[in-house]
């Protein structure tokens, strides 16, 4: 079987959440399948190092403008040339026009879901916000152009199947996995060079922020802020994903004092080599999303032997089962008390390191790559 994956953006240096996914799946595809041939569509960046081609895998090069033309004009063109019996597209969208059995992997369906107006009018970026638009348009098309669908938790399964009226064989769960980078057993050493790089505390929480609404983290600022009234005053905050200038905006617009920000880091984009460490140095990790189709960093944190706060909402109970300290995410109130829980009850806070640590191991790039895998033979076989 000759299969193509498009891994569009995988060659960019700062490579987000649905990269990272596909850049695991085809490592371990690599692993686990020695005999089927395999086409990787790149678009060409600076990361080329990021995977490299072996015996029955070929990394291709696919030049093109614009995502939309690259997507629907370029990558049919390659997929033919390289006479691909299945496509598989990774990131939401796929080629209406390409000769190949296709199967598509949605992650969720967020972008549909959401009022346009609200999502121009959004904080999100500009990038962000054309992406979701291209998106919400094309969904339709590619699921009726799909011949198989892959989504990565149960309720975005229900979610896409509800919302499009879909058939149950059309589309099948494939969790995702936690690298094996993240663990609980670096040494001293290796952790007081990462604190020393980031200027890390010597305890703090830890969010990944983002403009986007959706990631809360507006609300995490206000339940920080309302933290500093507590016996806790003295704690930091660390926050991965935003700037100096976006933070200063937030801040503002919260009419929440500018002085919090002295007991605030922001880290930038952090290294995948550096990323696993500060999970593990940090106190708490805070994951209030309102949102997700998975919410990978769950995962990547509790494999790190970090007490995790997420939302009571979408996928988050599935994937940190009762794992983690569940909160609704609409409530500062509630967010701010379930820190000070596990901050003042030892006892709480290892138990919740405990069951994460078990909790993170039911879910494999492995595993997930052989159950690609699966799909791949039996479309080629359908």
């Amino acid at each position: 079987m000759r299969i193509g994956i498009e891994a569009q953006r995988l060659f960019r240096p700062h490579k987000h959440g649905m990269d990272r996914v596909a850049l695991e799946l085809i490592k371990n595809l690599q692993q686990i399948d020695k005999v089927n041939e395999y086409f990787i569509f790149v678009k060409p960046d600076e990361d080329r190092n990021a995977i490299e081609s072996t015996e029955n895998f070929k990394i291709v090069e696919v030049p093109g403008g614009p995502y939309p033309i690259w997507e629907q004009v370029e990558l049919p063109k390659f997929v033919k040339l390289y006479e691909c019996d299945v496509l598989h597209c990774t990131s939401n969208t796929a080629p209406l026009k390409v000769e190949s059995k296709v199967i598509t992997t949605l992650h969720d369906i967020i972008f549909k879901e959401e009022n346009i107006l609200k999502q121009l009018f959004s904080s999100a970026s500009w990038y962000q916000k054309i992406g979701n638009l291209y998106r919400r348009f094309l969904v339709g098309d590619v699921i009726k152009r799909s011949n198989r669908l892959i989504t990565v938790s149960n309720f975005e399964k229900e979610n896409i199947k509800n919302t499009f009226q879909l058939d149950d064989q059309k589309i099948t769960t494939v969790h995702n996995g936690v690298n094996k980078s993240f663990n609980h057993l670096f040494g001293s050493d290796q952790k007081e060079t990462v604190r020393k790089k980031y200027n890390l505390p010597a305890e703090f929480l830890l969010h990944i922020g983002n403009k986007d609404p959706r990631k809360n983290t507006k609300r995490v600022l206000d339940a920080f802020c309302e933290l500093k009234c507590t016996q806790f005053k003295s704690m930091k905050l660390v926050i991965i994903g935003i700037h100096k200038d976006t933070l200063d905006a937030m801040l503002e617009e919260m009419y929440i004092p500018i002085s919090l920000a002295k007991d605030i880091i922001l880290t930038g984009y952090i290294s995948e080599e550096d990323l696993p460490v500060i999970y593990n140095l940090a106190t708490i990790f805070l994951f209030p999303s309102l949102r997700e189709g998975f919410g990978i960093p769950i995962i990547e944190a509790m494999a790190s032997g970090v007490p995790v706060i997420t939302s009571n909402t979408s996928s988050m109970p599935e994937v940190s089962g009762e794992s983690a300290c569940l909160i609704n995410p609409k409530s500062t109130s509630a967010l701010k008390q379930a820190i000070v829980k596990i901050l003042s009850e030892e006892a709480y806070r290892n138990e919740l390191i405990q069951k994460g640590l078990e909790q993170c191991k039911a879910f494999s790039w492995n595993q997930s790559a052989k159950n690609v895998l699966k799909i791949y033979e039996q479309l080629n076989a359908a």
